[in-house]
C-alpha cells in the first residue's frame, strides 16, 4: 500500500485560499472550522507550508466576522445563527441556512491547532492582529461560559454539555495560553467540568465516539480515564467497518447506525498515545480494510445497507488513516 496517495487525495481538497473542503460530495462541499483541523494534523510537523496556510485562511475568516466577536465578547449568543458558524462556503462565507452553529469544540480544536502548530515550529502568527483575534475567541468562550453551555458538539445535534466540547476548550485554552491572557479560572472550571461528567459523553449519552478527541489529539485525560473511554468505546461503538458515533444513532440509519470509518485510525492512535503498541498495530489491518486502492476513504458505511455514503472522500477520514499508518511506519 502506498500511503502517500493519501496526500493526493487530501490535496485535491485543498481550496486556493488554503482551507479545505470536507469531501467532494456535492452535500458536503463546505469548510468545516473542525475539519480542517483534523485534515491539517498529518502536516503539523512537517516543513510544508499546508499547516500554516489552513490557519491563516481560519483566521482571515474570523477577521471577516470579528464584527459578530466583538458582540460575543460581550454578549452570549442566544440563537444560533449568533454564534460564530461551524460551517461556510468555499469562500470562506456565512451560509444562510439554519444549522447547529452552536459547536464550542470547533473553537476550542481551532485554538488547540494554533497552539500546537507554534510548538511545532508554525509560523501561523503573522502580525498583531491575530494575536488579538486569538484573544477574542478566548474571551468569546469566557462569554459562553463554554464550562456549563450546552451546545450542538461534535456532530452537530441535540443542545446538551459535552465532555469532547469542553475538552476542546480547555486543550484550547491551555495551548495559547503563552500566545493571550488567559485566566486560570477558565481552564480550571472546564476540567472540573469534565470531572463530573467523564467518562460520558453527556447526560444522554453513557459513550461517545467523539471522547476520543480527549485522549488524541488532545491529550488531556490521565492514562486511567483514557483506557476506560478507549474500552466503552471499543465494547459499544466498534463494528465492521468502523464505530458507531453512539447507540442509536440516526444519522445514515437504515436499521442500524452507520459506521465511521475514521473510528479505526483514531482508536489505533489513541492505542499509540497510551504506548499499547500491540494494540495500535490490531488497527493497521481494520484501518487498511477501509481504505480502497485510490485511497478514497469515505465517511462512513450506511447502517443496514453496509456501503459508503456519498462523502467519499471524506478529508477527515483520509487524514486521520494517512496520520495512523505514517505513525505507525505503514509503508
Amino acid at each position: 500500500m502506498n500511503i502517500e496517495k493519501a496526500v493526493e487525495v487530501i490535496e485535491r481538497m485543498r481550496l486556493p485560499n488554503g482551507a479545505y473542503t470536507a469531501s467532494l460530495s456535492q452535500d458536503y462541499h463546505y469548510v468545516w472550522i473542525r475539519d480542517v483541523v483534523y485534515t491539517v494534523l498529518p502536516f503539523l510537523s512537517t516543513p510544508s507550508p499546508y499547516y500554516e496556510k489552513a490557519y491563516h485562511a481560519l483566521l482571515d475568516l474570523f477577521l471577516r466576522y470579528e464584527w459578530k466577536i466583538n458582540i460575543h465578547t460581550k454578549k452570549r449568543p442566544k440563537y444560533l445563527y449568533e454564534y460564530i458558524h461551524a460551517r461556510y462556503s468555499t469562500d470562506l462565507e456565512e451560509i444562510p441556512q439554519e444549522w447547529g452553529h452552536a459547536q464550542n469544540d470547533a473553537i476550542g480544536a481551532f485554538l488547540w491547532g494554533v497552539g500546537e502548530g507554534i510548538h511545532h515550529g508554525q509560523k501561523i502568527i503573522r502580525n498583531e492582529k491575530d494575536l488579538d483575534l486569538i484573544q477574542k475567541l478566548v474571551d468569546y468562550l469566557e462569554c459562553l461560559q463554554y464550562w456549563q453551555a450546552e451546545d450542538n458538539g461534535m456532530w452537530e445535534e441535540n443542545m446538551e454539555i459535552h465532555a469532547s466540547s469542553v475538552g476542546a476548550c480547555v486543550a484550547g485554552l491551555k495551548a495559547v495560553k503563552m500566545l493571550v491572557h488567559v485566566k486560570d479560572e477558565l481552564i480550571e472550571k472546564g476540567e472540573e467540568t469534565l470531572e463530573n461528567l467523564l467518562p460520558r459523553e453527556s447526560v444522554s449519552k453513557p459513550t461517545d465516539l467523539a471522547l476520543l478527541s480527549l485522549i488524541y489529539p488532545y491529550r488531556l485525560v490521565d492514562r486511567e480515564m483514557a483506557l476506560r473511554i478507549i474500552h466503552d468505546i471499543t465494547s459499544t461503538l466498534e463494528r465492521k467497518y468502523g464505530c458507531i458515533r453512539y447507540v442509536n444513532d440516526l444519522y445514515y440509519n437504515e436499521g442500524s447506525e452507520a459506521e465511521w470509518c475514521f473510528g479505526f485510525p483514531w482508536l489505533g492512535l489513541c492505542y499509540y498515545e497510551l504506548g499499547m503498541y500491540d494494540k495500535a498495530n490490531e488497527y493497521v489491518g481494520k484501518t487498511k480494510s477501509v481504505i480502497s486502492e485510490n485511497w478514497e476513504v469515505p465517511e462512513l458505511y450506511i447502517g443496514g445497507r453496509y456501503e459508503p455514503n456519498a462523502n467519499n472522500p471524506l478529508a477527515w477520514s483520509v487524514s486521520l488513516a494517512y496520520q495512523f499508518l505514517k505513525t505507525m511506519n505503514v509503508q
